[in-house]
């Protein structure tokens, strides 16, 4: 399955028009959904860590949409630091929530 970005792969700067970006937000809402979902069909430790992958993933894009905009508007750099520190504790709290041991 591809991710909706790379729908746009071959013309980038599609990604910067405002319906892209409307239509972008909406589809991942749409994964969230459809996750939340899975977790009520089928309460298990399968599904818990499927979603926090697509979590992690979902934030990695976000950080790299980020970098993107910093490189060629010059907006303020991503803050990788707190970002990565962000990431364990979400991984660490949804583990303990999900009695999930790593």
């Amino acid at each position: 399955m591809k991710s909706t970005r790379d729908l746009f792969k071959n013309n980038p700067t599609l990604l910067e028009e405002p319906e892209v970006i409307e239509l972008l937000e909406y589809c991942d809402e749409l994964e969230d959904e459809n996750i939340e979902f899975k977790f009520q069909k089928a309460n298990n430790k399968e599904l818990a860590m499927i979603d926090m992958l697509q979590e992690v993933i979902k934030g990695c894009n976000d950080l790299e949409k980020e970098q993107m905009e910093h490189d060629r508007f010059g907006y303020e750099s991503p803050k990788y630091q707190e970002a990565i520190l962000n990431l364990k504790n979400y991984i660490l709290n949804r583990c303990r929530e999900e009695k999930i041991y790593l």
